[in-house]
């Protein structure tokens, strides 16, 4: 595909993408990592895999990592909890099979007013659930995570009106990086 203006190529590659492979490059490679990590930590695009693929040996990844870390952790202005929102990885093969496990049970989420909907492509069993409620009471705003079925309001999102849910209301700022563990 041919794309005449960049913001254009960003906008699909955001849009449209279900998981992120990004090799080293240059600037363009660091704008669109920066354009992913910025609408996911900010809640403005869903939750994907994220893997920064070295090749074996080469340290492009760890060194923008240490950059990272030594910069913008050091000064505030990103969180420890910010790291989970990627891996950086070494073969294709590692990659892959992350991804793989990332959407195993998870099929897409989307906020339905203050709530949050992840939908599934398996139904939780209640120990599960349980366990995912202890877990997570530092994100969780109101009550508890509970299995339901599509809000009303996801009416127009048919290939997924039959998929189970798991709904809860989060406290916003701590969900993005919880939920890419």
């Amino acid at each position: 595909m041919t794309l005449n203006y960049f913001f254009t190529r960003k906008l699909s590659f955001v849009k449209e993408a279900h998981a992120f492979a990004l090799f080293a490059g240059g600037f363009g490679t660091m704008d669109e990592a920066f354009e992913v990590l910025t609408l996911m930590q900010t809640g403005k695009a869903r939750i994907v895999p994220i893997v920064l693929l070295d090749r074996p040996r080469e340290k492009y990844w760890e060194t923008w990592m240490q950059f990272l870390t030594e910069r913008l952790l050091k000064f505030g202005f990103i969180s420890e909890e910010d790291f989970a929102f990627f891996k950086i990885k070494h073969s294709v093969q590692d990659a892959a099979r992350g991804d793989h496990a990332f959407y195993k049970v998870f099929h897409s989420a989307r906020w339905v007013g203050e709530r949050f909907v992840i939908r599934l492509n398996r139904s939780l069993s209640n120990e599960a659930l349980v366990d995912l409620n202890n877990h997570f009471t530092d994100i969780l705003r109101r009550a508890r995570l509970s299995k339901r079925v599509a809000l009303p309001k996801e009416n127009d999102e048919l290939e997924t009106l039959d998929l189970p849910r798991l709904i809860f209301i989060p406290i916003r700022g701590r969900l993005a990086a919880s939920s890419a563990d």
